[in-house]
């Protein structure tokens, strides 16, 4: 069996990774979840706590001085505090039993049935095909760029999507 929490959580990469990935963009960018609007304050003060947040995560050291950035020093008292509980957190996780892949194929099956009403699934197609367009070129680079997306074509199945949703359109 494998650690499924831990690959859900840290998405099979680094430790950072999701925290970076995920989290910080989420932090930094309310609108992509919540239908609202973020002025240049709330942006600025949003920046801080992304930024205490990567710096909470990250495995290196950060020397402080007179000349570093101010939301870098805003909280840069509370960091180690903050260090310790996002490793107490992984080091929880690690010790997690393992389940099988049977039992974690079940549960995801399971959850998509309670939830199956739950997910309007036109509406996500409709964003993953405007998202998909809006950056259609850095998608398809970044499949050639791949050696397991070359592998699996999938810049050109990508490309078929593309051309069929809009020949519909």
């Amino acid at each position: 069996g494998r650690h499924w929490i831990v690959w859900i959580l840290l998405g099979c990469v680094p430790l950072s990774s999701l925290p970076l990935r995920f989290w910080v963009n989420v932090i930094k960018n309310p609108q992509f979840v919540f239908d609202i609007h973020k002025n240049s304050i709330t942006d600025a003060c949003l920046s801080v706590v992304a930024q205490t947040f990567m710096d909470s995560c990250s495995t290196s050291e950060h020397r402080l001085g007179k000349d570093s950035p101010s939301n870098k020093l805003l909280y840069a008292k509370d960091i180690p505090n903050y260090k310790s509980w996002v490793e107490r957190y992984y080091r929880d996780i690690a010790k997690m039993a393992s389940i099988s892949d049977q039992d974690m194929d079940a549960y995801l099956v399971e959850q998509s049935r309670l939830h199956a009403s739950d997910f309007n699934v036109l509406s996500a197609l409709s964003e993953l095909y405007f998202y998909v367009t809006k950056y259609r070129q850095e998608i398809l680079t970044a499949l050639d760029r791949d050696v397991s997306c070359r592998k699996h074509k999938l810049r050109q199945k990508l490309e078929q999507i593309i051309s069929l949703v809009s020949s519909n359109s």
